[in-house]
């Protein structure tokens, strides 16, 4: 079954090279996306998915080789949307903890572990009453050494 419909189907155009029409095709940009609202966002997600399916679908049932180019431009675009979307969740989330005692963890500074559990310099130079007094009734001493 299989090799009559590779038979009746001869590929004459090599599929991973984009085809004229795919070239042509409108890519998603960033910058536009970003201009966008969180729910237009997600509107354009779901008929770049749906579009996907068919595409899909397409190849399947052995459509033509430009369909076949578009897959990579429609998921990629996909993966656009979604990033841009993901920004802005991360950016209000920001703005909604900016000035909190407490953060999620993901909005954090990475830095490394070891820097993240040192003592902040506030906690390092700290120093108790006790010291405190000390210092200020026993000073260092001063020497006036003539040669």
């Amino acid at each position: 079954f299989w090799l009559k419909v590779a038979a009746a189907q001869p590929q004459t155009r090599d599929l991973r090279a984009p085809s004229c029409r795919a070239a042509a095709m409108v890519r998603v940009k960033a910058y536009e996306l970003r201009s966008k609202t969180s729910k237009e966002l997600l509107k354009e997600l779901d008929d770049m998915k749906a579009e996907l399916a068919q595409l899909r679908v397409a190849k399947v049932s052995g459509g033509a080789a430009s369909k076949l180019a578009k897959i990579k431009i429609v998921r990629k675009s996909i993966a656009r949307i979604l990033t841009v979307y993901n920004q802005k969740q991360k950016a209000e989330a920001r703005k909604q903890y900016k000035g909190k005692k407490y953060m999620p963890l993901d909005l954090r500074p990475k830095k490394t572990r070891k820097i993240r559990r040192a003592l902040k310099t506030e906690q390092k130079y700290a120093k108790t009453l006790r010291t405190k007094t000390r210092e200020s009734n026993f000073p260092m001493r001063r020497f006036a050494v003539t040669m």
